[in-house]
């Protein structure tokens, strides 16, 4: 696949699963001791067009990553901190009610190992740790938000579903971060690993930028960060 060069592209990152490693717990991360030296350095080479989508919220994003990145959007488009320092955006959606914040926490219960992750309009059941229980908390998150299934998505995330608001996705993430002045007027290459990354991927691609899907082009967030070692070294990507 063709890339622009560095002096003419933007670079949009996801986080969990493409820059840092997969691990059992939200909380249990690693960030690699090298990546935010090489996170630095990209971005000086990019002309400030550095940023990361997530699906975690801003401020968890901005701790990991020592605010390195010019631009964070967190929570599938759902926030946008345009700048170091600025504050958060946010479009006008509906928040998931406490009463099903309640009764997830209770699906949670039942299955040990599983934990309920909350989030400023929605929340995130993980079952890593008690990996046959994803099929039982799909049926019942499913049927919880099926009253209002014109507002709030169910969305598979890895060994997770999440529920949040309907309105925004990386697609939207990326055309917001697009717009925001270091990054006018370069080409976007978007890299992601998940199935809510795929439209972040289709929203570059018709930026007229690319998108790259870890699991067939680098492996695994180890090989992106190799990449990324490659192009902040040499000025190019590899």
């Amino acid at each position: 696949m063709s890339l622009p060069p560095l002096d003419r592209a933007a670079l949009l990152l996801d986080l969990d699963g493409t820059l840092l490693d997969i691990a059992p717990t939200p909380d249990s991360v690693v960030v690699p001791p090298d990546l935010p030296a090489t996170l630095t350095t990209l971005r000086a080479r990019l002309g400030g067009a550095l940023a990361v989508i997530s699906g975690r919220p801003v401020e968890q994003v901005d701790a990991l990553l020592h605010s390195i990145p010019t631009a964070v959007s967190g929570e599938h488009g759902g926030a946008l901190r345009p700048a170091a320092g600025a504050k958060l955006q946010r479009p006008n959606l509906p928040a998931a009610p406490t009463a099903w914040y309640d009764a997830a926490q209770a699906m949670v219960a039942a299955h040990p190992g599983a934990l309920l992750e909350r989030k400023a309009r929605g929340f995130v059941a993980h079952y890593r740790l008690a990996p046959k229980a994803g099929d039982d908390l799909q049926r019942r998150l499913a049927a919880l938000i099926a009253p209002r299934a014109t507002e709030f998505l169910l969305l598979r995330a890895h060994m997770a579903w999440e529920v949040r608001p309907a309105g925004t996705d990386k697609g939207t993430a990326v055309r917001a971060i697009m717009a925001l002045p270091e990054f006018t007027g370069r080409l976007p290459v978007f890299v992601g690993d998940d199935v809510t990354d795929r439209d972040g991927m289709a929203a570059a691609e018709a930026l007229g930028g690319a998108g790259l899907f870890v699991p067939d082009i680098f492996g695994d967030a180890a090989g992106v960060r190799a990449w990324l070692v490659g192009a902040a070294t040499h000025g190019a990507w590899p």
